[in-house]
């Protein structure tokens, strides 16, 4: 077949599907399906229970749910006290941070130092696995890049399928110390054969914290400030795991569930992370304030930036979406905790590039977004700014490139990953499958003879 025939069969194809897979919206309701696994008020139906992390965004009052400022608990603890003591302290948080997620609790010195030191020991990459793996076939998107790299890692497992919880442990300790090598040497292969950039690779340095290791390999002279690293381990550790519930999370609970190996989980979960709905809305947030900055003549005009917000909303502006990027969430309705806490070194950072006019946009739509969609938009709850909305432009003032932004998003998260794989193999129970009701009609089979052409 030639290819226009491919291309006419597969129209033809689409065209049937498109008119005959549309599920009348009736059913749904007639049948009470959960869809998105949500209720009509938007909270989630319960499927599973975790002990490592919990998300508050509504409290209970005679018997109604009253939406509350959000709050986020890794292992019992509330967030913020977790940011206040390594910022107090002075030092990074993510390792600490995924200590506890894997193991339950805060380490103690001696624990968090030889959890350090496992994690240097499996930093580094299998013997030619940058020639072999990432820089064969470079991919043109760094999340199907990071995908390849971890499910080959599987070939340089001596015990890859041995889903015992010590060689799970095992596995895990070596993805959360790899995945800054497979992300940023992934973005270092595509820039030189895609975009024809040196190649710059850099082995991680004993000593330096994820964060700093993540700017020292991917900046060709290695440089950066201390604020440049605080604020990437602040991302880091915000974005390290949010409930059972996620997209991602609950695709590492399903994919495990069937006993899989954890290099096919992980990998999964990358699938669905690197989604623009998940993962990837960061980079949208980016796009759409860079063309708001374009069309909007007074960044301080109130009036302007709601006109703006007001023509997103109506699918008229930016990518004619109706979403304006970065704000609402699935679960918290008053505040994100993430967007709260990173809000606070945001603006530092902006002083530091030059880019406070930037900041103070920014600071307008949080304030103005959800207002404008109050009036817009009939809301089962509220809306504020979620973790995405400042993500974005803190990866930008870090000069990353834009092809790194979800993929940093999984290396922080895949420590989330693994503690929910670890707590689904503990309490292994029946392999996760929800019900699908059908409602297509009975057809008899007609002998090929008796079709249409």
């Amino acid at each position: 077949m030639t290819k226009k025939q491919i291309d006419d069969l597969i129209g033809r194809y689409t065209e049937f599907v498109a008119d005959g897979g549309v599920i009348n919206n009736e059913l749904y309701t007639k049948y009470e399906v959960k869809r998105g696994l949500r209720d009509i008020s938007g909270r989630g139906v319960i499927v599973g229970l975790t002990e490592i992390s919990e998300i508050v965004s509504y409290i209970i009052e005679d018997g109604d749910l009253v939406p509350c400022e959000g709050k986020l608990f890794y292992r019992g603890i509330n967030i913020e006290h977790i940011v206040r003591g390594f910022i107090d302290e002075n030092r990074f948080g993510f390792e600490e941070v995924c200590f506890l997620l894997l193991f339950g609790h805060l380490p103690g010195k001696k624990e968090f130092e030889e959890f350090s030191a496992l994690l240097e020991d499996n930093a580094l990459l299998p013997e030619h696995f940058v020639r072999d793996t990432i820089m064969n076939a470079p991919s043109k998107d760094m999340m199907n890049s990071l995908a390849k790299s971890v499910l080959t890692l599987y070939a340089y497992d001596d015990n890859p399928d041995d889903t015992s919880i010590a060689n799970v442990i095992r596995q895990s300790v070596q993805l959360i110390a790899q995945f800054p090598q497979l992300a940023v040497y992934g973005y270092q292969s595509f820039a030189h054969y895609h975009n024809n950039q040196s190649l710059v690779i850099h082995p991680p340095k004993k000593g330096l914290s994820t964060a700093e290791n993540i700017l020292h390999m991917l900046r060709q002279d290695s440089g950066y400030t201390a604020l440049e690293a605080r604020i990437l381990d602040m991302a880091l550790v915000l974005h390290a795991e949010h409930g059972g519930g996620n997209n991602s999370t609950f695709t590492t609970h399903v994919v495990t569930s069937s006993h899989t190996d954890t290099y096919a989980s992980a990998a999964a979960s990358l699938g669905s992370l690197k989604g623009p709905r998940h993962g990837g809305a960061n980079i949208k947030v980016v796009q759409m304030f860079r063309d708001m900055q374009e069309k909007i003549a007074d960044w301080h005009d109130d009036d302007e930036i709601t006109a703006y917000l007001e023509k997103i909303l109506n699918k008229e502006a930016f990518d004619k979406s109706g979403l304006i990027y970065g704000i609402g969430h699935a679960v918290y309705s008053l505040s994100d905790p993430r967007a709260l806490i990173f809000r606070r070194f945001v603006e530092k950072l902006a002083e530091e590039k030059n880019r406070r006019e930037e900041y103070v946009l920014h600071s307008k739509v949080e304030y103005l977004a959800p207002r404008t969609i109050a009036k817009m938009r009939k809301m089962y709850k509220g809306v504020s700014a979620n973790v995405d909305f400042y993500s974005g432009f803190v990866y930008s003032m870090l000069d990353l490139p834009e092809e790194l932004y979800t993929p940093l998003f999984a290396v922080a998260r895949i420590a989330g990953w693994s503690a929910h794989r670890i707590e689904e193999l503990v309490n292994a129970g029946k392999i996760i499958r929800p019900a699908y009701k059908s409602v297509a009609p009975q057809n008899p089979y007609t002998p090929l003879a008796g079709r249409k052409p």
